[in-house]
């Protein structure tokens, strides 16, 4: 028998079944929870039971986030309704504007940015534009139904073509594919905007940064739209990787460095 969660402090309210998580069916009805892993280990997905009885998956020890919490923190990610609901929890507005679409796309470009970095242009068909926000994602779709994840690079004021920065992981099956096999002109299939990694635009607070390998795409996106947008608090970014050839755009944060005097950028080597 489902039961009916209700959210404070927007009023929303939604039917969940028993064998979900109330991220997964807060997710499946179109409301914008703010989440990251999914497995109860960064604490994003944290909000409050105001009412109600939750049930756990008791062979999951506690996340390491819960130390210390208030009673009735919840982590919406692995709590499951056994009653009816009532939930403070802060909705992400800004992801709710969006159209969420599925489109092809043209392999416009391709340059390989180091030994197992691939930048893709995907364009978009004509009169079409993906709307998204400064760090979001998008899915390739694959013709067997999988799909992987993959940032956008770009910052949005360009939505017609879209920039990914794609790692070759040994032994992945996709990731190989676009090394080996993708050519220019091909054909792809895409899903997005997803994902509530993306930049507060009204925030004052100072902006850190912190990004391993093409974890840079993201802040790629965010910082460029930052700058475009002529935000003017602190700004810093510590980019980690494992050599210095592994810093595919090394010039590119060097360059924002010197043009904007509160952004600065450290690069991490772990085998420098």
């Amino acid at each position: 028998m489902p039961f009916t969660v209700y959210l404070e402090p927007s009023g929303h309210h939604f039917d969940i079944e028993p064998d979900e998580t109330i991220l997964d069916a807060a997710l499946r009805h179109g409301h914008a929870f703010p989440y990251g892993c999914r497995s109860g280990g960064c604490g994003a997905c944290l909000g409050q039971l105001l009412e109600g009885e939750l049930d756990y998956d008791t062979d999951r020890p506690a996340p390491p986030a819960a130390k210390d919490m208030p009673h009735g923190t919840t982590f919406f990610c692995q709590a499951r309704a056994a009653s009816d609901l009532i939930i403070e929890v802060k909705e992400i507005v800004a992801v709710e504007s969006l159209t969420l679409k599925t489109l092809p796309v043209l392999v416009q470009k391709m340059e390989q940015l180091a030994d197992d970095v691939m930048r893709l242009y995907l364009k978009l068909p004509q009169d079409e534009h993906l709307r998204f926000l400064a760090g979001q994602y998008i899915d390739i779709l694959m013709k067997d139904g999988r799909r992987r994840s993959f940032s956008i690079a770009n910052m949005p004021l360009n939505d017609h073509l879209l920039e990914l920065h794609i790692r070759h992981v040994e032994g992945g099956d996709f990731t190989g594919y676009i090394f080996d096999q993708l050519r220019e002109k091909d054909v792809l299939r895409i899903e997005g905007p997803h994902g509530n990694f993306f930049l507060r635009e009204n925030s004052t607070r100072p902006l850190l940064f912190v990004a391993g390998g093409t974890g840079f795409a993201p802040v790629k996106s965010i910082l460029e739209h930052a700058f475009t947008e002529g935000m003017s608090q602190s700004m810093r970014l510590y980019w980690g990787v494992r050599s210095e050839a592994d810093l595919y755009l090394d010039a590119l944060p060097q360059k924002w460095a010197q043009e904007h005097p509160d952004f600065r950028y450290v690069p991490v080597l772990s085998e420098a």
